[in-house]
């Protein structure tokens, strides 16, 4: 065989062990069903997801450091690009609609440490500050508001948060605090999910969209933590050319 597939996770007969080590030993690649299916799915499926697991979910220390230096000089060759750009939407959101061009939240961030998240307005402006889903507030999106939510161009004030060190351009979306805390209660290890920097876009925001309930915020979750896992050069390019498509064609924003 070229490879052999194994449920690691179900107690094993002692003859398919010496099986497996027989063909091991001679060179067969052993590829573990549950690595198997994370590949495939693109998410860890936090059924499977035990205490021992968190050694294989710590990120490279190495490469956090290099993330920093990369975030900081892209968002420095991007700036006279995004400015401008900036300028223009910020100009446009304060003649459609009464209010601050800029939206501002308090998030949960690296280590569970709050911050406030910067965003271009594209709702009208309401004062009740009750933590919901994207889909609850869809009436309040203005015409200019959904056109940047689509390109998600109103995240583009959130470089200035990558800058402060609050962020990454990539990695899990940074929540609200009232959520986490009902998350923590409903998602196993859902705060796990803080061990590495909140990103402008990730690897759930690629594959998944906006959470609009319980169950897809646990769909996110295993998302964030096949990134967390997964966490690389590679993933991290996967993810800004798949979020280039969004830029450019607005698919797959959700």
């Amino acid at each position: 065989y070229d490879a052999l597939i194994v449920d690691t996770e179900s107690k094993i007969e002692d003859n398919w062990l010496r099986y497996v080590a027989h063909h091991s030993a001679s060179g067969t690649t052993i590829i573990s069903s549950k690595a198997l299916n994370e590949a495939i799915n693109g998410k860890v499926d936090l059924n499977m997801l035990s205490i021992h697991d968190m050694d294989s979910l710590q990120p490279s220390a190495v490469y956090v450091i290099a993330k920093r230096l990369i975030d900081i000089a892209s968002v420095a060759l991007l700036s006279p690009i995004v400015l401008p750009v900036s300028l223009i939407l910020a100009t446009i959101i304060r003649f459609e609609s009464k209010g601050s061009v800029l939206f501002i939240q308090e998030r949960v961030g690296q280590k569970n440490i709050p911050f406030r998240m910067y965003k271009f307005r594209s709702m009208i402006p309401e004062d009740d500050d009750t933590p919901r889903f994207a889909d609850m507030d869809e009436h309040r999106i203005t015409r200019f508001g959904s056109f940047i939510r689509k390109f998600r161009l109103d995240e583009l004030p959130q470089f200035l948060n990558v800058l402060k060190g609050d962020m990454s351009l990539i990695g899990p979306r940074p929540e609200q605090r009232g959520f986490v805390e009902q998350f923590e209660q409903e998602v196993p290890f859902y705060s796990y999910r803080h061990i590495v920097k909140p990103g402008i876009t990730g690897w759930a925001q690629v594959s998944q969209g906006y959470a609009v309930c319980t169950e897809s915020t646990r769909e996110k979750v295993e998302h964030d933590f096949f990134y967390i896992k997964n966490l690389s050069l590679w993933v991290d390019i996967l993810i800004v050319l798949k979020t280039i498509r969004t830029v450019l064609t607005g698919f797959g924003a959700r």
